[in-house]
């Protein structure tokens, strides 16, 4: 498929809603009754193939299209309960059953079972591009597209879900959009239980087996088994933003980003849980959402019965099977257990991006850009309900929570909730004791990689933030931040219950003098408190850890204010 056709793919998740409640639940019910008539599925049947332009690419395994049904339909499939009206289209469904495929091109080792699939198929040899757009200069060999990109001029979206109200300028993609609901995954792997909703999920799912990366860039060496996702990583060395917003300046290297940024301006949240009322405006965050209700852990380690419910658990899982670690830096004596880890860990070495006001140097031209706002007061992030702004997206997430008061995300062993995924990640950490990021020159372990950083800069010595006002050097960027309030004065934490403000981000604790809340729980004892730094310092009374050493004597101790007045003793 190509980029051109990807957008409009893509462009079929965007969705309306109604605002007012009344119209919206008679709209749901119309849009049932319509489902039922057009025979999109709410349970996935035997389908019939069709030369329907949108499926094109799921042919194999696609869903019955919704094609209204006659009362007598006298040919029956002795395989299944397939009924057709006509001999010719019950022969082309038995073609799903025998497997056989008569159309084959003559160019390249692809084949069909029907004619209509063949003649679209050479379209991409020849390149030929009959249907075109008198509004714009888009151009398609396939009529189908052409009529779903009209669907950008018009803007009309027919297609309505009557679960949740999702609408879309395209038939197939509502069927999709069905399978949220029904939790249907047509698309079986047939080496493992692995299954899909979509045929391109299971298609970028079989590489795994394969290990096949036929797309190689000339830059890096980087490769994929993905032609769209060496697109997508070319933009990383020429810096292309092909995807612009047209309300505001941004831009985007990938659509799916400009999609994710178009919901700020709209507020719009499409896709909704039908057990919880949780709405988001990002599907695969739905998908995600959905398994702490179900339990589902789709990724599953081949070499014991662990599985998670996200790609990434699995990932640091699979390093503790490792008893060695094949992956050896070349510079230090570093080692990994994941190629991918050492990768990260070699851009250490190699910084080329520097900010010229203060030295400090990074990997990552990102992140060298988020640097240079702490000279530049740059907050690009702006709030659309009231006058905060951020500089980076994530601290503009948190601070939209604080609005909607929605927290999705729950510990089940102790009841925390989160506006922020990755503060459970973090938080459920307090009871498996897990701490997964090491550090590569002695034995210290911690259960966040900023602990890692501030560990790592015992060894190095390095500070490379200063304040341009006073000098002051830091090995940390959230200390140098913190130090410039000193300057201006800013205290941009805000109660919004009385006139408290604050420089630091302790604002949850100062809330806490409100609501009499004590979120952070000890899973050993009970212990409950507004302090998450007071419940690290507690669970030591269970593990009798005493992270804190003396490197002058052998003193340790649990709370960090006890080995400052010790260190005293020794300069006195």
């Amino acid at each position: 498929m190509d980029e051109r056709n990807s957008e409009i793919a893509m462009d079929d998740y965007q969705a309306v809603h109604s605002r007012d409640d009344t119209n919206n639940s008679e709209k749901l019910e119309t849009a049932r009754q319509q489902n039922k008539e057009w025979n999109i599925p709410y349970e996935e049947t035997c389908g019939v193939e069709s030369d329907h332009p949108h499926t094109q690419e799921h042919t194999e395994q696609a869903d019955p299209l919704p094609v209204k049904r006659t009362v007598d339909k006298r040919f029956a499939c002795t395989e299944c309960d397939y009924r057709a009206d006509f001999r010719s289209h019950l022969l082309i469904h038995k073609r799903k059953h025998t497997g056989e495929k008569p159309y084959q091109c003559d160019q390249c080792d692809y084949c069909a079972t029907q004619k209509g699939h063949l003649d679209k198929h050479m379209t991409k040899h020849t390149g030929e591009k009959n249907y075109k757009c008198d509004e714009c200069d888009y151009a398609t060999a396939r009529k189908g597209h052409l009529e779903q990109h009209m669907t950008k001029h018009t803007g009309e979206k027919p297609f309505m879900c009557g679960e949740c109200g999702y609408r879309t300028a395209n038939r197939f993609s509502l069927t999709i959009h069905m399978r949220t609901h029904t939790g249907v995954k047509p698309y079986k792997c047939d080496q493992c239980d692995y299954s899909a909703a979509e045929k391109p999920s299971l298609d970028r799912h079989m590489t795994r087996h394969t290990g096949e990366k036929p797309y190689m860039c000339g830059e890096c060496g980087y490769r994929t088994a993905h032609k769209s996702d060496l697109t997508a990583h070319m933009r990383t060395h020429t810096g292309l933003k092909p995807y612009k917003c047209d309300q505001c300046g941004y831009s985007a290297a990938l659509k799916r980003n400009l999609d994710k940024h178009m919901y700020r301006h709209t507020g719009e949240k499409p896709y909704m849980c039908g057990e919880c009322g949780f709405r988001t405006a990002n599907r695969s965050y739905l998908t995600e959402h959905m398994r702490t209700h179900t339990g589902e852990k789709p990724y599953k380690c081949n070499l014991c019965d662990y599985s998670a419910a996200r790609k990434g658990q699995l990932d640091r899982h699979i390093t503790k099977h490792s008893e060695e670690n094949p992956y050896k830096c070349d510079q230090c004596v570093y080692s990994a257990a994941m190629n991918g880890s050492l990768d990260q860990h070699k851009a250490k070495h190699n910084k080329p991006f520097m900010c010229g006001e203060c030295g400090y140097r990074t990997a990552n031209r990102s992140h060298l850009s988020v640097h240079m706002r702490t000279h530049t007061g740059v907050r690009p992030y702006k709030c659309d309900l009231c006058d905060y702004s951020a500089k980076k997206k994530g601290q503009l997430d948190d601070h939209m929570a604080r609005h909607t008061g929605e927290k999705p995300y729950m510990c089940g062993e102790c009841g925390y909730r989160t506006a922020n995924r990755s503060y459970l990640t973090v938080h459920m950490r307090t009871h498996t004791g897990v701490k997964p990021y090491k550090c590569d020159l002695c034995d210290y372990s911690a259960a966040r990689k900023s602990n890692l950083d501030r560990h790592t800069v015992r060894h190095t010595g390095e500070k490379p933030f200063m304040c341009g006002e006073c000098g002051f050097r830091t090995a940390y960027k959230s200390s140098l931040t913190i130090h410039m309030r000193s300057h201006t004065g800013e205290k941009p934490y805000k109660c919004d219950l009385c006139d408290y403000s604050a420089a630091m981000k302790n604002l949850e604790e100062h809330m806490a003098t409100h609501t009499g809340e004590k979120p952070f729980m000890c899973g050993e004892c009970g212990y409950g408190t507004a302090r998450k730094s007071d419940l690290s310092r507690h669970m030591t009374t269970h593990t009798g850890e005493k992270p804190y050493k003396c490197d002058q004597c052998d003193y340790s101790v649990t709370d960090k204010r006890c080995l400052k007045k010790h260190m005293a003793t020794h300069t006195s």
